[in-house]
């Protein structure tokens, strides 16, 4: 195994390597989920934030569970509930009797990997308290404004809405989120898979005795999302992906089309997946293959299209079909 050098040199060509045994080791644990591994690095070589949805029970808070045994960074989970407060995510000031002033008490958002579990649990008004987070990343309390630790992402995640006691995420906040990674069931022989790993584990280990270490420290992390900048994107990669976006906002399905941040989110997650394929360089089916987790949640169905069933998936991979993309 690979082992963790502090302050060492991170290239394309050295990366790969240690890429691969990290996609292994996830999948090691979350068996037949490697989509959802890959779209997860993805986004965390990309600096974003991910919100994952599925039903309980399908490995969501395992798969972050195991992402930050891999990385040898600092780690802190939320467990989001309708009374949790925002001081109880971002930190609050507290007066020191002794002293006779106020201190500052860090949150557990001052962390590398934040876990957000069941973010949609609370009310908007607590998931409020991510905004600053999410894009700043840094957190103001009583007019001074304090920087979180590089690198950081949030991953959240949530159960379907129509599950009993959740609340609707706000825009501004879907917005933050890089992608939107759906977990679904394992096939049958993976589903096979997991319950002999799980049956014949000690139940105690949240990693179910996997062997585990830690491929990245905080250094390795910051390097990799600096190396994106030297993926090769041609200018017709870029225009595909606004015209991808902007054909959101003029479809008929769309009552609420995708942003800026979504042109600028496909590009930036392009070029991670190309790192991930050994490419130094983009091509048209990096954004063919994130465009789904990028836009999914950046869209809202018009009422006809929700009445006919249609979902937001189905609708963009309609407009995939329909905007023409570069030649390779």
């Amino acid at each position: 195994m690979n082992d963790v050098v502090a302050g060492s040199v991170i290239t394309m060509d050295s990366i790969q390597p240690k890429l691969a045994e990290l996609r292994d080791s996830i999948g090691k644990i979350l068996i037949g989920q490697h989509k959802v591994i890959d779209q997860v690095l993805i986004a965390l070589f990309a600096n974003g934030h991910v919100l994952i949805e599925g039903v309980p029970g399908l490995g969501k808070t395992l798969l972050v569970r195991t992402l930050a045994a891999c990385f040898n960074g600092s780690f802190k989970r939320i467990q989001f509930t309708p009374d949790l407060m925002p001081a109880d995510v971002t930190g609050h000031t507290i007066f020191n009797m002794k002293d006779g002033d106020f201190r500052f008490r860090k949150g557990p958002v001052f962390t590398n990997l934040l876990l957000a579990d069941e973010i949609n649990r609370s009310p908007a008004k607590t998931q409020a308290a991510l905004l600053e987070v999410m894009q700043e990343k840094q957190v103001t309390i009583s007019g001074v404004a304090r920087e979180l630790p590089r690198p950081f992402m949030v991953l959240a995640t949530q159960n379907p809405i129509e599950q009993e006691g959740t609340y609707p995420l706000p825009e501004a906040e879907l917005d933050r989120f890089l992608m939107k990674i759906f977990i679904d069931f394992p096939d049958y022989e993976d589903e096979i898979k997991l319950t002999r790993l799980v049956c014949n584990a000690n139940m105690d280990d949240p990693l179910l005795n996997a062997n585990i270490a830690p491929l990245f420290n905080e250094s390795d992390i910051v390097q990799i999302q600096q190396l994106m900048t030297q993926i090769v994107v041609d200018e017709q990669i870029v225009n595909y992906s606004v015209r991808l976006v902007r054909a959101t906002r003029e479809s008929a399905a769309i009552v609420q089309g995708a942003g800026p941040r979504a042109s600028i989110g496909l590009v930036r997650c392009a070029r991670a997946r190309a790192m991930l394929s050994g490419r130094n360089f983009v091509l048209p089916d990096d954004i063919k293959a994130v465009t789904l987790p990028v836009m999914r949640h950046r869209i809202s169905l018009s009422a006809d299209v929700e009445i006919d069933g249609l979902t937001p998936d189905q609708v963009l991979s309609k407009i995939l079909q329909s905007v023409e993309a570069p030649r390779q």
